[in-house]
């Protein structure tokens, strides 16, 4: 297992759709356990692996308490979202140093191929939803600031790239 570098938000990879992924391979599982290494060194509660540079649909999310908890997820994807919103600062380690507040729904039901190669349905809710939406997004291409207006995305790229060449 190794902590995996994060792609810089220019980086034309985090801005695309992942590959999806079609059977759960001993390299889909030595990806899962980089990613779960990566998530925790930051500490994070998810992790997508666009975000270091594989552009393959696998997201790992962990917001137990207690650490050990990861729920490893190949091609997650929501299929009912609750429509009580949930206002959460998110931020990425592809645009550190800045966050904002996001509102996503409370709780979700994602469909995603697990561990053991089997298709789940699981609920999450409160920052396991958020967390597990905030993900997808990643997969999909899009990136917490997506959601906020031109603006307010320009100005916390700027304030991101200012502060890293500090």
């Amino acid at each position: 297992m190794a902590v995996r570098p994060f792609l810089p938000y220019d980086d034309r990879r985090l801005h695309r759709p992942a590959e999806p992924v079609e059977t759960i391979t001993e390299t889909v599982r030595m990806i899962w356990d980089d990613m779960i290494e990566t998530m925790d060194a930051m500490p994070g509660v998810g992790l997508a692996a666009p975000q270091i540079g594989i552009l393959k649909r696998l997201a790992v999310v962990d917001a137990s308490d207690k650490r050990g908890q990861a729920v490893r997820m190949a091609n997650p994807e929501v299929l009912h979202a609750s429509i009580q919103l949930r206002k959460h600062h998110e931020a990425s380690p592809n645009l550190p140093g800045v966050a904002a507040p996001i509102e996503r729904p409370r709780a979700v039901t994602v469909r995603f191929l697990n561990a053991e190669g089997e298709i789940e349905d699981r609920d999450f809710v409160g920052l396991w939803a958020t967390s597990v939406q905030h993900q997808i997004d990643h997969l999909n291409g899009k990136l917490y600031v997506d959601h906020l207006s031109p603006l307010r995305r320009k100005m916390l790229v700027a304030k991101s790239k200012k502060l890293g060449a500090g």
